[in-house]
C-alpha cells in the first residue's frame, strides 16, 4: 500500500501517477492538435524547450523522416532516435535560432523553474520568435496542491517552513529531501498564475486541465490558429 501511495504522488515521468496520467492526457490533446494543424505537410521541425527523448518515443505520429525534433537543455544529451537530436542551451536566450525557424516550439511543465518573471518573459519572447506556432504548458499558481510537492497550498507557504517541512519530514511524496537540493528547487520554482501567462502568450488558444472543476494547469498555444 504504502508502494503505492509513493507511486501515485509520484513525479509526472512516473506513468502510473497522477501527474503521469494527466501528461499522457495532455499529449493526447496535443497529437489531435498536431494531426489538425500540420495535416500533410512534409517535413515539421520540432524546438523541445527542456524536453526529453523518452517523452516523444512510442507515439506513432512522430514518423522519423517527417518529424525532426531538438532538444534543448542545459546540457547537450545523448540521443537514440534518428529523429532527435540533443543541444545545450537556455531557455530564455535561443539566439542560436533564427525567427520563425521551427514548425512548432514545444515546452512541458518548463517555464515554471525559471527563479523569476523576468526570466519567464524572456523564454515567452524567443519561444514566439522562433516558432511559427508553440504549444507551451505549465501548472496553475492558484490550483490547491503545489505539483512539485505534492502538498496542498505549498507555494504560498514562507520558504523558511517550506524548506523546514521537506527536510525534516517525508510530507512531500514520502521522503526528506537533500537539504542542497531543496534550497535550490525552492529558489527555482515560481509558478504562474493565469493572467501571466496571458501576458506571456497574449495570442494563443488556451486548453484547461482541470481537476474537480479547478485548473490545474494550462496550455497556451497556437495549434489551429492562422
Amino acid at each position: 500500500m504504502k508502494q503505492k501511495i509513493k507511486t501515485l504522488f509520484a513525479p509526472s515521468d512516473e506513468p502510473r501517477s497522477i501527474g503521469g496520467r494527466f501528461r499522457q492526457r495532455r499529449f493526447r490533446f496535443f497529437e489531435q492538435c498536431f494531426t489538425e494543424t500540420f495535416g500533410n505537410q512534409k517535413t515539421i521541425k520540432i524546438l523541445d524547450v527542456g524536453g526529453t527523448e523518452s517523452f516523444w518515443a512510442n507515439h506513432a505520429f512522430i514518423q522519423p523522416g517527417r518529424i525532426s525534433i531538438t532538444l534543448l537543455n542545459l546540457e547537450k544529451e545523448r540521443t537514440q532516435l534518428p529523429h532527435v537530436n540533443s543541444l545545450a542551451g537556455t531557455a530564455t536566450d535561443l539566439s542560436q535560432f533564427e525567427d520563425q525557424s521551427f514548425d512548432l516550439v514545444f515546452s512541458n511543465s518548463v517555464i515554471e523553474h525559471l527563479f523569476t518573471f523576468t526570466n519567464q518573459v524572456k523564454m515567452a519572447g524567443e519561444i514566439r520568435r522562433v516558432g511559427k506556432k508553440y504549444f507551451v504548458q505549465t501548472p496553475n499558481k492558484y490550483f490547491f496542491l503545489e505539483p512539485h510537492y505534492a502538498l496542498p497550498f505549498f507555494q504560498f507557504f514562507p520558504s523558511s517552513l517550506a524548506f523546514f517541512i521537506l527536510t525534516r519530514t517525508k510530507f512531500s511524496r514520502m521522503q526528506k529531501w537533500d537539504p542542497e537540493f531543496a534550497k535550490g528547487y525552492l529558489n527555482e520554482i515560481r509558478l504562474l498564475s493565469l493572467s501571466e501567462m496571458k501576458q506571456l502568450f497574449p495570442k494563443s488558444e488556451i486548453y484547461y486541465e482541470k481537476v474537480l472543476g479547478l485548473n490545474k494547469s494550462f496550455v497556451f498555444h497556437t495549434l489551429g490558429k492562422k
